[in-house]
């Protein structure tokens, strides 16, 4: 009996006008090949993203966010919206 634990990029999608991309990880959990469970995990990835955590992505996240979508205009779009949100917040 051999239990394995696998993770899988099952979806990756581009939304908004900011551009965000969203990543679904999958951890699948099988025994001899027979899958037991599954679980999610979602995180959200912004066009102001270091360089080197943008290096720590799947390798097809890093395609897709170094294929033009962040344009200056949407990183700079994106950047007010932060600050205005904070000065909103902070009243």
């Amino acid at each position: 009996m051999a239990i394995t634990k696998e993770m899988e990029i099952s979806k990756i999608e581009v939304v908004g006008k900011f551009k965000h991309i969203q990543v679904r990880r999958d951890t699948v959990i099988k025994e001899d090949g027979t899958e037991l469970n599954r679980s999610y995990h979602r995180h959200v990835i912004h066009s102001n993203i270091s360089a080197e955590d943008l290096a720590k992505e799947h390798a097809d996240i890093q395609t897709i966010a170094n294929s033009g979508i962040w344009t200056d205009e949407v990183k700079s779009s994106y950047l007010t919206n932060l600050e205005e949100n904070k000065n909103i917040a902070q009243g």
